[in-house]
């Protein structure tokens, strides 16, 4: 089994494994009855790291484990348990065990029988067929279950933070980034910033802007750095299509230019954004549909409770004339399930659910209601109970343990790659998810966004974003933690990019990438009115991964 599918697991249930152990579980071919040992261990040790020891020093507890695992998952697991020295013990206690159970069955049954009334026998009976009912239909949801895959969540680190953890975070996105804009044409002659020197005619550098300014001639002089110094580079306004791409520039970001100069000053004719593109447009051999929603604050005294009843009503088909929601397989999140507390002043006077906890169990309730054949995907946003530090990990067990217990609810972290709708035939669709918090910044900042008041237009950020090849470039922009490796720069171009935060709906595509923006759940507060934001509401877009065609479903 691959190791890597274990950890994965591990990750989305705030699990650690050691190296030893992990070991172990690899050498299990079936998943699935690792990930029910993992998830018992956890419950019933409460312990949160795994290692040789703690099973050890848990035997008693593990040999249970094992005990309630049915006779089929005991034998895949039979390795792990030699390994562990618990394999003799255990079967030692099963047979003990059997033994008791018949022993008191042959001694009570009779007694048990006589003392029952015809009806109870009957009640017994019924329940018992209820039971099975309810566990084949589990099994069957589960196999009905589409596939999902967590393809990158970044690995959250918790430590005291230095100016050394920035340095290494902005060298290591440079590097990355170079590699990327390197393949473009029009990066001839690249060298070194420390390299030029003298008059040169035709070179091209890749930096990280560290400055902008505008000169009193109304040129644009950047300053631009690279691992090995630091060179001014010019964008003359004479120059307008240049010009105007330079003025959208923003600190902190890498790209490469091309030009000549000397080793003061580079007098740019081209620029290159790292960018990003697919190829083609991805359809899968199967006809399923992706929903995308965010920004529910459920909790809040605005949710628009009964909008969000008649899309759950609708999910499972008790609307009528709607053929198509039996196709329906995925609900992706982009974050702010709940309202949260204490997000903005007078937060508390907006709430008819004041603790998170409680707000989560209502999340719950309401997803509980959707058919179990769909897969819900949740990612963390800014109204969520934890940091706003990005990346966010995935939501707190502590305040959200309800939705963990939901079969079809998979939650990832912001920002996290997810592959949907992988088959046989199929290689499936990677989602780009992150909730936004950015976007305000850049809404603000950038001139050709301000402009176009990129706020109630989210897909212009969007498009700015992945030109730029990050979520987050500029520093200033979110509140994160310096990760050696650039949670927020993009790797590979996604099929599909979803957002939150901004509460407008908008699709799009940008360079065959689909750009979803997601409407809100709940009714202009005095906060967003006071923020001039202008919500859409309740609308939910839906993609048929097969056909590729795109529909606004309005439940306002």
């Amino acid at each position: 089994m691959d190791s890597k599918k274990i950890l994965r697991f591990c990750l989305e249930n705030g699990l650690l494994v050691d190296k030893d152990v992990l070991n172990l579980f690899s050498e299990s071919s079936d998943i699935d009855s690792v990930k029910t040992l993992l998830s018992k261990i956890k419950n019933n040790t409460n312990q949160k790291i795994i290692t040789k020891h703690t099973l050890d020093a848990n035997k008693e507890k593990v040999n249970q484990i094992f005990l309630e695992l049915p006779e089929e998952k005991q034998k895949k697991l039979e390795k792990f348990k030699i390994k562990l020295g618990l394999s003799i013990e255990i079967s030692k206690e099963v047979t003990h065990s059997k033994r008791g159970l018949a022993e008191k069955q042959g001694q009570s049954f009779s007694k048990e029988r006589t003392q029952q009334t015809p009806e109870e026998r009957y009640k017994n009976r019924e329940d018992k067929d209820q039971k099975e009912k309810n566990d084949q239909e589990k099994q069957d949801n589960k196999t009905k279950r589409p596939s999902v895959e967590i393809l990158d969540m970044p690995n959250i680190e918790s430590k005291k933070l230095d100016v050394k953890d920035f340095v290494v975070y902005f060298r290591n996105r440079l590097k990355m980034m170079r590699k990327f804009i390197q393949q473009h044409s029009d990066m001839k002659k690249l060298v070194s910033i420390n390299k030029i020197s003298g008059n040169t005619q035709g070179c091209s550098v890749i930096g990280l802007v560290s400055e902008k300014r505008i000169t009193k001639n109304k040129n644009i002089l950047l300053e631009v750095e690279d691992l090995t110094g630091s060179i001014r580079v010019l964008i003359n306004k004479n120059k307008p299509d240049l010009y105007e791409e330079a003025q959208n520039i923003t600190l902190d970001s890498v790209m490469g230019f091309s030009g000549g100069g000397n080793s003061e000053i580079l007098f740019a004719n081209k620029i290159v954004f790292p960018d990003l593109m697919l190829p083609e447009r991805k359809r899968s051999n199967k006809e399923e549909i992706a929903l995308f929603i965010g920004d529910l604050h459920v909790g809040s005294e605005n949710f628009m409770e009964e909008n969000f009843l008649k899309f759950i009503d609708y999910l499972n088909g008790n609307v009528p004339n709607t053929p198509e929601v039996k196709k329906i397989k995925y609900i992706l999140v982009a974050g702010d399930v709940i309202a949260g507390a204490g997000i903005y002043a007078g937060q508390e006077d907006d709430l008819n659910i004041e603790g998170v906890e409680e707000q989560y169990e209502k999340v719950a309730e309401l997803f509980s209601k959707i058919r179990k054949d769909i897969t819900i995907i949740i990612c963390p946003g800014n109204h969520d109970a934890m940091r706003i530090m990005e990346p966010q990990p995935v939501l707190d067990e502590k305040y959200a343990g309800s939705l963990y217990e939901l079969e079809n609810v998979v939650l990832v972290r912001n920002p996290s790659n997810v592959l949907i709708g992988k088959n046989n035939e199929f290689s499936g669709m990677n989602v780009l998810f992150y909730h936004g918090y950015s976007f305000h910044y850049y809404a603000d900042n950038i001139p050709e966004l301000l402009e176009e008041k990129a706020k109630n237009k989210p897909d212009m950020i969007m498009k700015f974003l992945l030109k730029n090849r990050h979520l987050a470039p500029s520093h200033s922009s979110t509140l994160y933690f310096p990760l050696k490796e650039d949670p927020f720069l993009i790797k590979e171009a996604p099929d599909i990019f979803l957002v939150g935060h901004t509460h407008k709906s908008t699709v799009s595509y940008y360079n065959n990438i689909f750009l979803v923006s997601c409407s809100c759940w709940e009714s202009k507060t005095s906060f967003q009115e006071k923020m001039g934001n202008e919500p859409d509401y309740c609308k939910v877009p839906a993609l048929n991964l097969k056909t590729r065609a795109v529909k606004i479903l309005d439940f306002e």
